[in-house]
C-alpha cells in the first residue's frame, strides 16, 4: 500500500452546486484517480467499458431526481470543477452497483451505546483496493437547514462514513450480493442520512427498499440507539443492539434478506465478527478512550483474516484488500477522528 500523505480536507459550503464545484476543483487529481481506479476495476472485473459503466449509472437518474434533486446539481458541479462529465461522477457515485458482487467491499464496523457504554461510540475500518488512499478526502460540509458534515470519502464521491452535528453517525459495510435494481445508489443513501437530524429521519431515508444494491449502513445517535439496516432493493432488514453492541462486516445477518437474496460472502467476514464480537465483550465501556478503539481496529487475531487487513501477495484478487482508513466517531462529543492506511502503522 502506498505511504501516508497529509490529510486533504476539505471546507465547503453555498449551493449544491457550488459544494460540487469546489470538492471538484480543490480536488481534481484525486477525483481523477478515482475515475481511474473504477474504469480499470470495471473493466478487468465486470468486463465492462467505461462508456457501458457511465450508462449503467444513467439507470439510476430518475430515482436520484426524486429522491433529492440537489444531489444531481452536486454532481454537475463537481465535475465542472474537476474537468470532467456528469456522467463521469454519477457512474463512481453508483460505483457499488456497478461493481457488486465482482469487486466486494471489506470493512469491519461497531457501534457502542449504553448500557455498554456512557458515551455513544461509531468505529470502522474501510477495507479497499490500497490504490485508493491517495483519493482520499475528508468533506466538511454547511448546508443551509441542515446538520453540518464531517465526512471520509474517495474524492468525487458524495456520499460516505462520517458524522454530522446533530450527533449522528454513519459507516458501511459491503454485502456480496449481485442483488440490483435502478433505484437510489447507496453512497447518496449514506449521504442522506448524515443529512438527517435524528434517528428516525435517518432510518427513513434508508427504510422500505429504496436503495439500489445491498449493504449496510450501521446508523447511531448521541441521544438514541444504534441500529444496523442491511438494504437492499427487495428487503431492508434491521439489527438491534445487544446490550449496546451493534457490530457488521461483510455478510447479511438478518434472516429475511437472506431468505431473499443470495450473497458470497467470504470466510473471513465471519471471522473478523466473531473477533470483533469478544474483543468488544472484553471492553470497559465505561472508561473507553478513542485509542482503545483504534486499537481495537489494529488486531491482528487470525492474520491475514484479521480486522486489520493487510494484502499479501499469494492471497486471491478477491481477498486482496487493505485497510485504507480507520475512522473513530465520538458522536456525544461531537468529535470525529481518522487515520490513513492501517491502523497499526
Amino acid at each position: 500500500m502506498n505511504k501516508k500523505s497529509e490529510k486533504h480536507i476539505l471546507e465547503l459550503s453555498g449551493s449544491s452546486y457550488q459544494i460540487g464545484f469546489t470538492h471538484g476543483e480543490n480536488a481534481k487529481e484525486k477525483v481523477h484517480r478515482t475515475l481511474e481506479t473504477y474504469e480499470r476495476m470495471f473493466h478487468q472485473k465486470a468486463a465492462m467499458s467505461w462508456k457501458d459503466s457511465k450508462e449503467k449509472g444513467l439507470l439510476h437518474l430518475q430515482a436520484i431526481e426524486t429522491y433529492n434533486s440537489n444531489y444531481l446539481e452536486e454532481m454537475e458541479g463537481l465535475a465542472k470543477g474537476a474537468g470532467v462529465s456528469f456522467e463521469d461522477i454519477l457512474a463512481i457515485n453508483a460505483r457499488s452497483e456497478i461493481a457488486l458482487i465482482t469487486a466486494p467491499d471489506g470493512c469491519t464496523s461497531f457501534a457502542l451505546t449504553k448500557p455498554k457504554s456512557s458515551k455513544t461510540w461509531l468505529a470502522q475500518n474501510w477495507d479497499w483496493k490500497g490504490s485508493q488512499l491517495d483519493a482520499l478526502v475528508q468533506l466538511n460540509i454547511e448546508q443551509a437547514g441542515l446538520p453540518s458534515i464531517q465526512m471520509v470519502t474517495e474524492a468525487g464521491i458524495i456520499g460516505k462514513i462520517g458524522s454530522n452535528s446533530a450527533g449522528l453517525g454513519v459507516c458501511l459495510n459491503a454485502l456480496v450480493t449481485d442483488t440490483w435494481q435502478p433505484k437510489v445508489p447507496i453512497h447518496l443513501g449514506l449521504r442522506a442520512v448524515l443529512e438527517s437530524s435524528s434517528l428516525k429521519e435517518a432510518i427513513s431515508k434508508v427504510d422500505n427498499n429504496q436503495m439500489a444494491s445491498a449493504a449496510h449502513f450501521l446508523i447511531a445517535s448521541k441521544s438514541e440507539e444504534a441500529i444496523g439496516m442491511e438494504v437492499s432493493p427487495v428487503y431492508t432488514g434491521k439489527i438491534t443492539s445487544d446490550r449496546g453492541i451493534v457490530t457488521h462486516t461483510n455478510h447479511i445477518c438478518s434472516a429475511g434478506l437472506k431468505e431473499r437474496i443470495v450473497e458470497e460472502a467470504l470466510s473471513n467476514s465471519f471471522t473478523r465478527l466473531t473477533t470483533i464480537n469478544s474483543l468488544l465483550d472484553q471492553l470497559d465501556g465505561k472508561n473507553s478512550t478513542k485509542g482503545d478503539l483504534f486499537q481495537i481496529l489494529s488486531n491482528h487475531d487470525h492474520f491475514p483474516d484479521s480486522i486489520c487487513r493487510h494484502s499479501l501477495p499469494k492471497q486471491s484478487e478477491r481477498e486482496e484488500i487493505d485497510t485504507v482508513f480507520s475512522i473513530v466517531m465520538d458522536l456525544t462529543d461531537g468529535e470525529l477522528e481518522w487515520v490513513e492506511g492501517r491502523p497499526c502503522e
